[in-house]
């Protein structure tokens, strides 16, 4: 049995804070050590930590496994089911 993954669904599964399976990610747009940012079904997120690592990047189901140690998660805003008109990036810096 095929198993599909329905458009928009996204889930975050950590164990312990370190080691998780984040699916829904559309694209790595940056890590190091200390961030990652993610572009996933439900909008940017950008993860901090201490010794981030992207363990596993698997593109056709939409997964990315992590580890190291997690701090914070943060979404960029959505509305309606849609990203703000104003880049996730740009918020950050401002």
């Amino acid at each position: 049995m095929e198993e599909r993954q329905v458009v928009g669904s996204h889930k975050i599964s950590f164990v312990n804070r370190s080691n998780g399976i984040i699916t829904g990610v559309k694209d790595v747009l940056s890590f190091d050590a200390n961030e990652i940012i993610l572009d996933t079904e439900m909008g940017m997120l950008m993860m901090k930590g201490m010794e981030l690592h992207v363990t596993r990047l698997t593109v056709e189901k939409g997964e990315v496994e992590i580890d190291g140690r997690i701090d914070s998660l943060i979404y960029s805003e959505v509305q309606n089911g849609k990203r703000s008109s104003e880049g996730f990036l740009s918020r950050l810096f401002k």
